[in-house]
């Protein structure tokens, strides 16, 4: 048989799940993958180095598992030229290969992410700093006094709170001391606080962008307060539109995404930053600022946190979500002098430990100290950088005419099909039809052929290429969408021009659908009766 020509970078092999060495389960991974057919003889196994990379593992347990493969008999290596799987493999399927291939349901597992996860909201989980973090843990454990192991303070211990406000001094120019830090459990613990002390001060009322991200608006409805939308531009929420809501409800609070719109992409205007920074000292009200990723620019250095331009009047809230994984569960507030004992208030309401475990504030603050958190963010930037530029070349090959939105920064863009010509080979043509316009799509038909986004989104289901409707983060979702939030911060390398074209065949298959329905309705008739029939 002919030797595979796939380029070996495109194929991903990631360790099967269970417990057991890393180099074991990367080699059951590749005896379960051959025995399944997914790597057929001859097929090319990518550099040891581009594996390890693109798993956030060890070249060593990479070059380990190929050489004790090669061993057996399953691989084949030659100088000079990539590993392949063997003409005559030997292989016998391991247990752990067989369930891999066919998994029972496992009820204590989160369900498993698209193969390709195009979905915005989630970091690079294989590049996750393991060893980084396990260091640090050993050594805050280590260090740690017996006050330490007791009971756990209400704002978050002293060390780490020291080390996230030097962070963010740093990092995000924010003003203010150490003890105006306060850990929490993520973003929307933070948020909860602040809401539970806004109403608990009398406010009854949060304007919120919309469209945002729904977990803050939740966050704060539960804890009492009416979220109010306030629709963004192409330059961020408008000050005069949020003025005009504040008068009517009589809000004084806001929640805002200033450095990077979650999730249309814009950075606020330094206008509209003083613009609503005057607004808050007119009502004496308070600016909540998300800080989601904001770490995360990638044409400049980043924009301040508002919070810099007035402390008294602007909550920050930031957490390790983002930047390293939702598991980590560690969040900060960054929060005004006037707004401490409130929230001191509402975190000692919430029992001994409001906080993080007192070990993961202090290997934190260790992560932090050390330096192995810039450094990990550093890195975290120009792979981001590198992906974002490979997703609009992919998107501009694939999709042209997709109008792409969002600057250079986070995790994701915005991508609005309205104008994406489709055809059979995906690319224009005499074939290809214009996504909501006349173009290739019969007149009479072309009102009932509009594509919907939702519809790319339930193709791409199908084809386990995740994605999302910008729908799902507006506060009252609109009739009609074209409109996808495509996330690229977990999708690896090597999958994302697969990814891509994942995406072009769900815009295809959903604008065929809408075309075929479309043209049936208009055979149809506005009575529903046969085009052309006499009553």
């Amino acid at each position: 048989m002919a030797p595979d020509q796939t380029n070996s970078a495109d194929v991903l092999i990631a360790p099967a799940p269970g417990p057991g060495a890393l180099r074991h389960r990367l080699e059951e991974a590749i005896l379960g993958d051959i025995a399944s057919g997914r790597l057929a003889p001859g097929t090319a196994l990518p550099p040891s180095r581009t594996l390890a990379d693109a798993l956030g593992i060890s070249r060593w347990v990479v070059t380990e598992a190929y050489g004790h493969l090669v061993g057996k008999g399953v691989l084949e290596a030659r100088t000079g030229s990539a590993t392949r799987v063997a003409a005559v493999a030997p292989v016998a399927v391991p247990d752990g290969a067989a369930r891999r291939v066919a998994p029972a349901p496992r009820l204590e597992r989160a369900p498993d992410r698209a193969t390709h996860d195009l979905a915005p909201g989630v970091p690079d989980l294989r590049h996750v700093p393991r060893d980084a973090w396990l260091r640090a843990a050993r050594e805050a454990l280590a260090g740690a006094t017996n006050q330490d192991l007791g009971a756990q303070p209400p704002a978050g211990h002293p060390a780490a709170r020291a080390a996230v406000a030097t962070h963010l001094r740093r990092s995000r120019i924010v003003s203010g001391p150490d003890d105006a830090v306060v850990l929490t459990r993520g973003a929307a613990d933070g948020m909860s606080r602040i809401a539970a002390a806004l109403a608990t001060a009398g406010h009854t009322h949060l304007l919120v962008e919309d469209p945002s991200w729904a977990a803050l608006r939740d966050a704060a409805a539960a804890a009492g307060l009416t979220p109010v939308p306030v629709p963004v531009d192409d330059a961020g929420i408008s000050p005069g539109r949020l003025r005009a809501e504040a008068a009517r409800t009589g809000a004084r609070a806001a929640l805002l995404t200033p450095a990077h719109q979650f999730p249309l992409g814009a950075a606020l205007p330094d206008e509209r930053r003083a613009a609503l920074l005057d607004w808050a000292r007119e009502v004496d009200g308070l600016l909540i600022e998300d800080d989601y990723d904001a770490e995360f620019r990638y044409d400049r250095r980043p924009v301040p946190a508002l919070q810099g331009l007035d402390p008294d009047r602007v909550l920050l809230l930031g957490s390790t979500s983002k930047t390293l994984a939702p598991a980590f569960g560690i969040g900060w507030m960054v929060v005004p002098q006037r707004w401490r004992a409130p929230v001191l208030d509402v975190s000692v309401r919430r029992g001994p430990a409001p906080g993080p475990a007192t070990l993961d504030q202090l290997t934190l603050a260790r992560f932090v100290g050390d330096g192995a958190y810039a450094r990990y963010l550093r890195a975290a930037r120009a792979r981001y950088a590198r992906r974002r530029a490979a997703l609009l070349t992919a998107l501009e090959r694939e999709l042209p005419g997709a109008r792409i939105g969002g600057i250079a920064a986070g995790m994701h863009v915005t991508v609005d099909l309205a104008g994406v010509r489709v055809g059979p080979a995906g690319a224009g043509g005499d074939d290809a039809a214009v996504v909501d316009g006349r173009d290739g799509v019969d007149a009479a038909a072309a009102d009932f052929a509009a594509l919907d986004a939702a519809a790319v989104v339930r193709e791409g289901a199908a084809r386990d290429v995740a994605l999302v409707d910008l729908r799902r983060y507006q506060a009252a979702p609109s009739a009609r969408s074209t409109v996808l939030v495509v996330g690229y911060g977990n999708l690896a390398d090597a999958r994302l021009p697969a990814a891509i074209r994942g995406l072009r065949a769900a815009v295809e298959a959903a604008s065929a659908e809408a075309a075929g329905a479309g043209a049936g309705a208009a055979r149809a008739g506005p009575t529903g009766a046969a085009a052309g029939s006499v009553g």
